[in-house]
């Protein structure tokens, strides 16, 4: 079983006979492998005390098992069992909050009717000012059609839309730049392409966000020729950056240089793409790329056209003769590692 992780946080309410069993309720939870964070005193009930307790547990099935045992105790009742990752998801994580105050009734002419009149006048005059006098100036459309999202795969815009809500959260707390959701019930690359075209005028910047690859490619490529503000996707460009910071760091630790260093790249969908495109715009000179049929090889592949991009600019040290007896998908962690081994041999 995994380690207990804040994502199954749960609070067992507990009403007790006596307050010498919360050491019990405390130690059985631990015993089986849950992990106490918190406990409360809630106000008594029926004579009774009633307790909250707070533990991280490592999954679904791991958190309702910690509320059976607890429940199992003598002299202990488990009154309710609350997911805290539910309750923080609640009505959503983000909402919109007003700069000015409307306090009177002159705030309110100017806010909005007569006064904002002269605000989209003067912006119909001259379309640049809309960055100055509107939200656009900071605000970003989190764009997804939910066709890769997270680890969980294409599971539609609805189930998409906690996860963008998330993004939007983080563009918030961490810049200061107000995000919002934009989840697309298609996922035809013209209609995305052209609906992000359509709404681009409110934002200052488009992140598209868990489309699936290739299309992302795609779709990123021409809103960037197409748009007049920033159009960033964050599984490519993102993860990309970071990985870059991690091997320059790396790198500085084993005193290297980037043109000195041959990556092998388990993964090319989106992430892997952009990472590859990336170290080699830094001077990594050698990159391997290994897609779900082993190393890219486009005389032995049917490669998109991205990919095939990708396989005749890298692989540079290996013969072709050697590829085909890499081109294995790894279903274990055992034949893993013998991928792992065979990518060695064959670069040492």
């Amino acid at each position: 079983m995994s380690s207990p992780s804040a994502s199954y946080s749960i609070t067992i309410r507990v009403g007790l006979d006596s307050g010498t069993i919360i050491p019990a309720v405390s130690r059985t939870i631990a015993e089986n492998e849950g992990l106490v964070t918190a406990l409360d005193v809630t106000e008594p009930i029926d004579g009774r005390m009633t307790i909250d307790v707070t533990c991280n547990a490592a999954n679904e099935a791991h958190a309702e098992k910690l509320g059976q045992v607890v429940d199992a105790l003598e002299g202990a009742n488990v009154v309710a069992v609350s997911d805290r990752t539910f309750l923080m998801h609640r009505g959503g994580t983000i909402g919109i909050a007003p700069k000015v105050a409307l306090e009177s009734r002159d705030d309110l002419s100017m806010a909005y009717t007569p006064g904002v009149a002269r605000i989209s006048a003067a912006i119909a005059k001259d379309k640049k000012l809309a960055r100055k006098l509107t939200i656009k100036r900071n605000t970003v459309a989190v764009v997804t059609d939910g066709s890769a999202v997270l680890g969980l795969g294409n599971i539609g815009p609805e189930a998409a839309l906690p996860v963008m809500e998330g993004k939007a959260l983080l563009f918030k707390r961490f810049a200061n730049i107000d995000a919002w959701p934009v989840c697309l019930d298609t996922q035809d690359t013209e209609e995305i392409i052209a609906i992000v075209k359509a709404i681009a005028p409110s934002y200052g910047g488009i992140n598209l966000e868990d489309i699936a690859a290739p299309r992302c490619f795609e779709i990123e490529e021409r809103l960037r020729e197409a748009l007049d503000i920033p159009v960033f996707h964050d599984d490519q460009h993102g993860t990309a950056v970071v990985v870059y910071a991690a091997l320059l760091n790396a790198l500085r630790v084993v005193g290297k240089e980037m043109k000195d260093v041959r990556v092998a790249l388990l993964g090319v969908g989106a992430a892997g793409m952009a990472i590859a495109k990336l170290l080699m715009a830094e001077g990594v000179g050698d990159i391997v790329g290994c897609d779900r049929d082993g190393i890219l090889d486009p005389e032995l592949q049917d490669l998109d056209r991205d990919r095939l991009w990708l396989a005749e600019r890298t692989n540079k040290r290996v013969a072709r003769a050697a590829w085909p007896k890499l081109c294995v998908v790894p279903t274990s962690s055992s034949e893993f590692r013998v991928l792992i081994s065979s990518l060695k041999s064959t670069f040492n």
